[in-house]
């Protein structure tokens, strides 16, 4: 009796691409915060696009955030490039997240330039609090989209900010 070996599908992102377009400007700090962001999130992530699966899609995936319309704009595509699913996200709810980062990271971004080591940990712990709890509302509107953990959602979120900055 032979059996046949199980599929080992990779769900992970294994490319992201940002929208240039969406991005209208941004400083060298934001930037560095998305190549790390990106980094971080290439090296390890889990990211299962349910629908996509179900239809037999496997990864690892290439993925491209973008906002259109106010909303945030998934493409996911196989490592061929043949788009396997796109979803849309309402961003509504992440506006206050997005400004409370913003205004935080800006206080975090001043802060190492002159402050205390302990005025910038509590700066980077409000941080830290805002981004997590940003995470967790992204893993709530991926609930039944999209598998992920919580480290993948947190670089996400970065991601989603850096859509987000206006000149």
């Amino acid at each position: 009796m032979t059996e046949s070996a199980p599929s080992n599908p990779d769900h992970r992102i294994a490319h992201i691409d940002l929208d240039e377009e969406t991005i209208i400007w941004r400083n060298a700090d934001i930037e560095q915060e998305r190549r790390i962001a990106i980094f971080d999130l290439i090296e390890e992530n889990t990211f299962k696009p349910l629908r996509a699966v179900e239809r037999g899609a496997d990864g690892p995936y290439h993925l491209t955030l973008a906002v259109r319309d106010g909303r945030l704009l998934m493409t996911i595509a196989n490592t061929e490039g043949e788009m396997v699913e796109e979803l849309l996200l309402g961003l509504a709810r992440f506006r206050r997240p997005i400004r409370e980062y913003f205004a935080i990271c800006d206080s975090y971004y001043q802060a190492i330039r002159k402050a205390t080591a302990n005025e910038i940990e509590t700066i980077d712990m409000a941080r830290r609090g805002v981004h997590n709890q940003a995470a967790e509302l992204l893993l709530e509107r991926l609930e039944g989209k999209i598998e992920t953990d919580f480290a993948t959602a947190r670089r996400l979120f970065t991601l989603i900010c850096v859509l987000h900055i206006k000149g």
